[in-house]
């Protein structure tokens, strides 16, 4: 009888320190709230990892022959070349940088907060706003397809996605920030040495740095397709795609008379020439010469890159100054005839496509239900839920973004 008693007793004190170190074990409920990054090793979608580890692009568009850059072609045209060769992780790091207030000099000012993904990638405004409230001179363009752009930003003062990345990290007037109070801000981050550590490997043993930020962004970036619209589908071919308005509107959209795809060229929708147009300056503002200044060519003056259409539905208002707030807008000021919307006095070079259309109301009406089409979200990337930074995400970035 004893026996039995000690062995009851023997079980009760073993379920106690079951017990015990069950709760012991457990993570405080402060820990299982706090979250833990790693970077992601598979490719976005559209993208297929290679046998060298890196991330390259697939479209339909890739079995085109012709070339876009031969000429205006047809809706079965071929892609320029584009960036390649960045590894899953870097593009994923270049996506929590990307969403980062951490990289502006006040903690306040994303990259995403001008290029907001909802939005086109742009920030609906028609100047875009820096830090402590300062106004930038131009509109934020829209980030999609960059990958295939040769120049960038709306002067083409940029070359390369890297030497984007400074002008807008640096400038007063956006993020705002140093090359040395960004290396500082994000050595001395918890997160980031380590997650810039699995992104580039080979250079474990030294700490994180500039050209490292500068390829990160570029990464993402370069992420960024949009190619799966409705127009595109019929493209391919399933014509089904577009109602019969639309196909009238494609149809003005090629035409001799309207001559838009001269300029916004298929599958792109841009030619990524620089064009004058004449486009209007919002009142109260002084002529901007864009190009001109870039260039140090006075025939360009306020000469400007030709924007992409792609997702144009959703990157209102329109022209590098927002001077018109919706596409019908912009449609009237091309059929409005050349140079009509100069300030008296002023000469301008303007494109020779600029001409007067003399496009009826139909048509106007099929050209803006054409350009509904080119809308396609479907690889919109995830928004970072939470960041190594630990600071919230700006307000204009919290607004309708996908969460992870």
């Amino acid at each position: 009888m004893l026996g039995v008693t000690s062995n009851r007793a023997a079980w009760g004190y073993l379920g106690i320190l079951l017990a015990l170190a069950h709760i012991l074990l457990q993570p405080s409920v402060a820990t299982a709230r706090t979250p833990v990054f790693a970077l992601r090793e598979t490719c976005p979608p559209s993208f297929k990892l290679s046998a060298e580890g890196v991330c390259s692009l697939r479209s339909r568009y890739q079995f085109y022959t012709s070339n876009q850059n031969r000429g205006v072609g047809g809706t079965r045209t071929g892609l320029p070349p584009h960036r390649d060769g960045f590894t899953p992780g870097q593009i994923d790091l270049g996506r929590y940088l990307f969403f980062d207030p951490l990289l502006s000099a006040d903690g306040t000012k994303s990259c995403a907060a001008c290029h907001q993904p909802e939005r086109g990638f742009s920030d609906g405004l028609p100047r875009s706003e820096g830090i402590q409230g300062q106004t930038a001179p131009r509109a934020a363009p829209t980030l999609w397809n960059v990958t295939f752009l040769r120049s960038l930003f709306w002067d083409a003062r940029a070359n390369t996605l890297e030497e984007q990345a400074q002008a807008s990290l640096f400038s007063p007037l956006e993020m705002g920030n140093s090359p040395a109070g960004l290396l500082r801000a994000l050595r001395e981050n918890a997160w980031y040495p380590r997650l810039f550590r699995q992104a580039f490997p080979r250079h474990r043993g030294e700490q994180l740095s500039l050209p490292q930020v500068y390829t990160s962004l570029a990464a993402f970036q370069s992420s960024l397709i949009s190619l799966n619209s409705r127009y595109d589908r019929y493209a391919h071919g399933y014509h089904a795609a577009l109602t019969e308005p639309e196909i009238e509107g494609l149809n003005v959209f090629r035409s001799f008379v309207a001559r838009c795809a001269e300029c916004h060229t298929p599958p792109l929708f841009t030619n990524q020439q620089v064009a004058v147009i004449g486009a209007p300056e919002p009142e109260g503002l002084p002529l901007d010469i864009g190009v001109e200044q870039t260039w140090q060519a006075e025939q360009v003056k306020a000469g400007f890159k030709v924007p992409t259409l792609r997702n144009i539905a959703l990157t209102a208002p329109y022209m590098h100054s927002g001077s018109f707030d919706n596409l019908g807008e912009v449609l009237e000021f091309y059929n409005g005839g050349r140079g009509h919307a100069l300030p008296a006095g002023v000469e301008l070079q303007l494109h020779w496509h600029i001409v007067s259309p003399r496009l009826s109301e139909d048509e106007l009406a099929r050209l803006a239900d054409f350009l509904q089409t080119l809308t396609d979200e479907s690889l919109k990337p995830q928004v970072p839920e939470h960041l190594p930074s630990g600071l919230s995400k700006p307000r204009e970035q919290q607004r309708h973004l996908q969460a992870e």
